[in-house]
């Protein structure tokens, strides 16, 4: 393998991770139907992905997992059940990708970059859900939900195509939702001081 296959490799595993942040379910599921289709190769022991059976059992968690972020109330405490899944989740849609890699770089890889993208990815999208809960009172929650599904399709699906690309959408991605959390963080203080 060529390092810069090598290098696709671990960009595609690190983009599907972050996906897997904004929902747990979808990005598997890109990932199972492009596998099923031929679309990806995925690595020996993750081609239990590939089958009808993993499409229709994570087309099912998707779907459940999409509306019930829908539901107020029910979304924030799915994000603090989310937040250990995602991880493993994004390692092992790292791990599934990174194809013809050592198992010492591609498990390394997988768990530091791919678990932790989904963790960051996690714990953005559930401070900015837990701020649209105090600045709206829940009202504002559906839009961080179309949000977070809409990135979750966008990443999985670019990551396919443009493993590069879909790498540095997640970056620009941090950097905004961190920018946004230190401004919304930094109005809290001051509208609390603000004289009555």
């Amino acid at each position: 393998m060529s390092n810069v296959d090598l290098g696709l490799s671990i960009a595609l595993g690190i983009a599907l991770a972050a996906a897997t942040g904004f929902r747990l379910f979808l990005p598997l599921l890109v990932l199972s139907v492009a596998a099923w289709t031929g679309h990806v190769n995925l690595n020996e022991s993750f081609a239990w992905l590939g089958t009808p059976a993993a499409v229709i059992m994570l087309g099912t968690a998707a779907v459940v997992e999409v509306a019930a972020f829908y539901i107020p109330g029910v979304d924030n405490l799915l994000d603090t059940l989310a937040t250990p899944g995602s991880v493993v989740a994004g390692t092992i849609a790292s791990a599934a990708v990174m194809t013809d890699v050592p198992p010492m770089v591609k498990w390394t890889a997988a768990i530091i970059a791919g678990g932790g993208a989904a963790g960051i990815t996690q714990g953005l999208t559930a401070m900015l859900r837990a701020k649209s809960t105090v600045f709206t009172g829940g009202i504002g929650n559906s839009a961080v939900a179309t949000a977070e599904l809409g990135g979750a399709a966008l990443i999985s699906i670019l990551a396919l195509a443009a493993p590069v690309a879909a790498l540095a959408l997640v970056i620009l991605f941090f950097w905004l939702a961190f920018r946004l959390i230190r401004s919304l963080s930094r109005r809290t203080p001051r509208e609390e001081k603000a004289p009555r």
